[in-house]
Formats: C-alpha cells, sequence, structure tokens
C-alpha cells in the first residue's frame, strides 16, 4: 500500500482531539495504517511540552512533536526537549504596555520555558475547565521571573478575534499575536509559527514542505498551511483557517483526520 503523502501533520486541540480530550479508536486506527504506509505523523500544537506529555503518551506516540506554537521540537519516545525557543520577556513587556495603552488593562497567563515548564495565570485571568494544570500568582511580577515560551491576553470586553486584531496592530513588529483557540490568544516571539517549529521537525525526518498533508482548526494554523503542501481544515475551524484551506473535512467530534486518510489510503491502494 503507498500514500501520497510522506508527512501527516496534525493540530491537537479542535482537530486530533475530540471534545473530551481524548483520540477516537477510528482515528487511531487511520493514523497506524498511515505510519504503516510509509508516512510520518507529526503533531503540531500551541500546548508547550508540559501540556501535550500526557497526551501523547496516552497515544504511545514516540515522534517528534512540534509544541508551544512552533517553539519547542519535542521528541516523545525519549522525552527530551530537542529545540526550545523563548519569549524576549523586555520586548514582550513593552508590547503589552502598547496594547494595553489602546485597550485598557489585561489579564495575563504565562508559559514558562522547559520539559516541565509551568504556566503561571495571573490575577483576573480565567481558566478553561479542564485537566491542565496552572499555578496561581497572586504577585503579577512573577509570570516574568523565568524564562518563557509565551505570554497569554485576556480582555474583559473584547472577544478573541478583536483582541488579536487590536493587539496585533498595536505590537508593530516588537512581537508576534496569535489566536490559538477559544479564549487563547498568546503573545510569541516575532516570527514564530507552528510552520517553523515543523519545518524544523520535518528537517530532522528528511522530509519537505511538499511532503506534506496537514490539519487544523485555527488561525495559528495557517502557516503550517501556507507551508505544506495541502491543509485540511476541520468543519469546526475558525473561518479564517476554511478561507485558505484546500479542504474541509468532517468535525473533530466526527473523525475528520480519519475521513481523509482512508479516503487517500483507499484511493492508493
Amino acid at each position: 500500500m503507498t500514500f501520497p503523502y510522506k508527512l501527516v501533520a496534525t493540530d491537537l486541540d479542535g482537530t486530533l482531539l475530540r471534545d473530551d480530550d481524548t483520540v477516537s479508536e477510528r482515528t487511531r486506527e487511520a493514523l497506524a495504517a498511515v505510519t504503516a504506509a510509509g508516512a510520518a505523523h507529526i503533531i503540531v500544537t500551541g500546548r508547550a511540552v508540559p501540556w501535550t506529555r500526557h497526551i501523547l503518551d496516552d497515544l504511545g506516540y514516540e515522534g517528534l512533536a512540534v509544541c508551544g506554537q512552533g517553539a519547542q521540537v519535542y521528541h516523545a519516545g525519549e522525552h527530551k526537549l530537542l529545540t526550545s525557543l523563548t519569549l524576549d520577556r523586555q520586548l514582550a513587556g513593552l508590547a503589552l504596555s502598547k496594547v494595553e495603552a489602546e485597550v485598557g488593562p489585561l489579564a495575563l497567563a504565562a508559559s514558562r520555558d522547559g520539559l516541565d515548564g509551568e504556566v503561571l495565570v495571573g490575577p483576573g485571568y480565567r481558566v478553561q475547565e479542564g485537566p491542565l494544570p496552572a499555578v496561581f500568582a497572586e504577585d503579577p511580577a512573577e509570570l516574568w521571573s523565568a524564562p518563557l515560551n509565551k505570554v497569554y491576553i485576556q480582555h474583559p470586553d473584547l472577544d478573541d478575534d478583536a483582541l488579536a486584531k487590536a493587539a496585533r496592530s498595536a505590537v508593530g513588529n516588537l512581537v508576534d499575536v496569535v489566536m490559538a483557540g477559544p479564549g487563547v490568544v498568546e503573545i510569541l516571539p516575532l516570527g514564530l509559527t507552528k510552520a517553523t517549529g515543523l519545518s524544523l521537525a520535518a528537517r530532522r525526518l528528511g522530509l519537505k514542505a511538499a511532503d506534506t498533508l496537514a490539519f487544523g482548526d485555527m488561525p495559528n494554523d495557517i502557516p503550517m498551511f501556507a507551508w505544506a503542501q495541502r491543509g485540511v481544515a476541520m468543519a469546526n475551524a475558525h473561518e479564517d483557517l476554511k478561507a485558505v484551506a484546500q479542504e474541509i473535512t468532517a468535525s473533530n467530534e466526527d473523525d475528520g483526520i480519519a475521513v481523509v486518510l482512508e479516503r487517500l489510503l483507499q484511493s492508493y491502494r
């Protein structure tokens, strides 16, 4: 059996994971069939390694994963961080002051670098319900006391798209701003995207953009779609991502990844 792509790149939340944070048996089987046919599978997620590791372990996933919005390349089988890019905290502080000058006070959280980096949550930041651990920091200065991958921002009134747009306009070329999911707007190092990390991971495997089929659901997946040979958006995807996708599949709840992989496997038998 052959398969037309040598690399399948999948986002995690809203894409590979169902809404209960699990991966369906059908999707697991489709990915297993693809890897048996000779393709590599790389998970590409906005989550930093500490928030991704348990999912990879549960999947029995031993390959490379791109975490932290492209900042980290992680070897799941060896539990080793291969590359890690940090956010310049001075630039981030300056960028945030510019955003607050435009929209008023923000609530902040920060993702610390490293295999065991904690997510620190500042006063007023609304943490989503779920299993992902966070440490509350009463003193906002704590958020800046160690190297960071990213800073999360929230606004009391603006929605995610409006906040991301206003922040992007205010920061200029100091940092990048991305909307990565519901309630998740992030400040990142300038030029860092999922495509940056995926290209590094692919190169380690001797693979290229032309070899790659990518799946995603949010605007932070747009650079990955631009890099890959083909980008497939989930039915539940943000409209900005659907606008640049070559295909729209079923939702993450309805095995959208498996639908496409099964079709491709069948076509190339």
